[in-house]
């Protein structure tokens, strides 16, 4: 069984000092990882990465996760390595499909069916692979192309990968090129505008992590399986909060489910820690990312995590 790692992720940046703030109070907290969004109406990730990696000296930082419908694989090899060189080798990049149809209408990029998205997200990954590995001695005479500092993922050419989403089709991809597995947990809501989402129960979680499992084979127990966690609630009355946060969720799911599902933490700083530790068993998540709101939040749950 892995040891947990965690992470936490950056949607805003109000200024250059609040930022390098937040990153040190992150590392001082005992973060493992920083990662940055990719979607319109946030900042750019590559930067932003390489300004945390100036204002720290120890966690990794990440994507969680590009949309790969708004890269060139060229000029995104090219912002991987840069990025991966610049950051002494902390780089971790994650992809996805693209998920949000409001990001693509206001790019004026198509909005395709999520299996053509899917499709193009693995094209992308072996193309990354082709130019992280690229013979640089058939480049023409003065080109000097920058080259990742680790050779973990795509193939052994460049940083570690992380491929995330929910459908099938992605998890297929994922157990095919990724070092980490992350089971998304949310659903589009059917028979609502795209990008109406609903968490996923537990026992729709026990599906995809088990499908994806069986795509693995011999590699299921080698990955690392991501938890993206949407929200983190310390009470000592769990049910009251989880009807509260039924609500924000748009009540598509019953009670239980909600306090069962693993894409919430609900309850004190203890029974927080067992259920991670439970999750951990059943589904193999050890790596949990919570949103940058529950920075401090989250903290002591992960400190009992790791005194046990």
């Amino acid at each position: 069984m892995r040891d947990f790692r965690f992470s936490t992720n950056v949607f805003s940046v109000e200024s250059r000092q609040r930022f390098v703030s937040t990153c040190r109070r992150a590392e001082e907290l005992g973060y493992d990882v920083l990662f940055a969004a990719d979607h319109l109406g946030t900042v750019a990730p590559f930067p932003l990465l390489v300004a945390a990696a100036d204002a720290t000296s120890r966690m990794r930082l990440g994507t969680l996760v590009l949309n790969a419908e708004f890269w060139n694989p060229a000029l995104l090899a090219r912002e991987i390595a840069t990025t991966d060189l610049l950051v002494d080798g902390r780089l971790e990049v994650g992809l996805g499909a693209g998920h949000m149809k409001w990001e693509f209408d206001t790019a004026g990029i198509e909005w395709r069916p999520l299996r053509t998205r899917a499709s193009h997200l693995e094209e992308l990954v072996v193309q990354l692979q082709r130019f992280l590995t690229m013979d640089f001695e058939r480049l023409p005479e003065g080109v000097n192309a920058p080259r990742p500092v680790q050779h973990v993922g795509f193939g052994g050419s460049g940083p570690p990968l992380l491929i995330g989403g929910t459908g099938h089709a992605l998890l297929e991809i994922a157990a095919r090129h990724a070092d980490s597995v992350g089971v998304a947990g949310v659903f589009q809501v059917k028979g609502r505008p795209p990008g109406t989402f609903r968490l996923a129960t537990a026992a729709e979680a026990d599906e995809r992590v088990g499908f994806a499992r069986d795509r693995l084979g011999a590699r299921a127990e080698q990955v690392e399986w991501h938890l993206l966690v949407q929200a983190v609630v310390v009470t000592d009355e769990r049910r009251a909060a989880g009807e509260d946060l039924l609500q924000r969720f748009g009540a598509t799911m019953s009670l239980d489910e909600l306090l069962e599902t693993p894409y919430v933490l609900i309850g004190t700083l203890g029974e927080m820690a067992d259920q991670l530790r439970a999750h951990r068993r059943r589904y193999g998540y050890s790596h949990v990312t919570v949103h940058g709101p529950y920075l401090e939040t989250f903290a002591p749950v992960m400190s009992a995590l790791r005194r046990a």
